[in-house]
């Protein structure tokens, strides 16, 4: 890590055993130490990218998400402030907005759904229960993808990420009661979208 000390920049070595059981200290050093970042990245890389799949449900284009994610904090990690539990909850506020941008224009959405189509397609079994499974799973992915981004992530957030209210509360900035608000109206919106997609 580099220290300025005067004018003069210094180097200092940043203990990875140590940091390991202090994520703090090793969330302040990655914006100096490339070592601590590449730390960072390997503790989180996981995280984002299922993140990212259960938003796309598309392998490649979650990868690239998540490249985009952690490029994204690599430029601003400098001036990161806070512990180990803010960058948790600033990388999934990148990984929203990086999803969010993917999805943005109508192209990548349409092949998001034919991609999905197509999946269910491959998978399909001779057997009706799987077939009805098979075309729930469909209905839901496709459903999720038509929801507003704000409405995908809380559902993500909460059923796929398995947060509490108050943690989707810390990782958006919101209120915990306007994300309960939120969870209600985006279940009620996607059950509407699925029965409508089953009839």
């Amino acid at each position: 890590m580099t220290a300025k000390a005067g004018k003069k920049w210094t180097m200092r070595r940043v203990d990875l055993a140590k940091c390991e059981t202090n994520w703090d200290l090793l969330v302040q050093n990655a914006g100096s130490d490339s070592t601590a970042f590449a730390r960072l990245y390997q503790m989180h890389y996981e995280m984002v990218f299922r993140y990212c799949s259960r938003r796309l449900f598309h392998r490649h284009a979650a990868e690239e998400v998540t490249s985009t994610v952690f490029f994204k904090v690599m430029k601003n990690i400098s001036s990161f402030e806070g512990d180990s539990n803010d960058f948790r909850n600033w990388l999934y506020r990148i990984a929203i907005n990086a999803v969010n941008d993917y999805l943005r224009t109508a192209r990548k959405r349409a092949t998001m759904l034919q991609e999905i189509a197509r999946e269910h397609t491959r998978d399909r079994r001779p057997d009706s229960a799987s077939d009805d499974k098979c075309h729930r799973d469909r209905a839901v992915k496709e459903a999720l993808l038509h929801l507003k981004p704000k409405y995908q992530t809380v559902i993500t957030l909460r059923f796929f990420e398995n947060m509490k209210l108050v943690e989707i509360a810390e990782v958006l900035k919101k209120n915990p009661i306007t994300i309960r608000s939120q969870l209600s109206r985006a279940l009620r919106m996607l059950r509407n979208k699925v029965n409508i997609a089953a009839r």
